[in-house]
């Protein structure tokens, strides 16, 4: 599979975040479990029940440190849209997603529940009251998303600073100032 990316873009692979510098072409030989960094949703946009449900199917992929802590809250936000929607194509949905992630196939579980946005958008805009009265409380949701930012700047300043020098070059002065990328 051929994946682009385009200068400072995110792509989380097998549990693992990388961020290009330039625009790159990335060719995955065999088997990997990815996400694009656009298919990635944050914490804070979690704001109605199925995008929690794609949260923690989210979690589940690409924290595999946490995906039984995950699958708990996305079966706990699925039983509640379950039990509180009688709208045929989501509960299908619903369904073939569950099937889904008990097969394996997070990214294709991911990809069905963003295809359900729009029937959740408008059974909301119809005046009807959301699906769930969110079964979860959103400090768990906030739990599983500590993967932020910081955390992945600790680990690659640790990597970094117990990295031998290559042969034959100077080392890196020990305290080099520390920069927002993102700045």
């Amino acid at each position: 599979m051929r994946l682009s990316l385009r200068a400072g873009e995110r792509i989380y692979i097998n549990g693992a975040v990388l961020r290009v510098d330039r625009k790159v072409a990335i060719e995955l030989l065999n088997d990997a479990t990815f996400l694009l960094e656009s298919h990635v949703l944050q914490v804070e946009e979690a704001t109605t029940p199925l995008r929690q449900l794609y949260f923690a199917a989210q979690t589940m992929l690409i924290e595999p440190a946490q995906a039984a802590s995950a699958r708990t809250l996305y079966d706990s936000i699925r039983d509640g849209l379950l039990a509180t929607t009688g709208e045929a194509v989501l509960r299908d949905g619903l369904a073939a997603a569950h099937a889904l992630i008990e097969g394996g196939r997070l990214f294709d579980a991911l990809k069905l529940i963003r295809g359900l946005y729009p029937y959740e958008a408008a059974l909301m805009k119809a005046g009807e009251p959301p699906a769930v009265p969110v079964p979860v409380p959103v400090p768990a949701l906030g739990a599983l998303g500590r993967r932020t930012r910081g955390a992945e700047r600790t680990r690659e300043r640790t990597a970094l600073a117990v990295r031998p020098p290559a042969a034959g070059r100077r080392a890196a002065p020990t305290a080099l100032p520390a920069r927002d990328p993102e700045a």
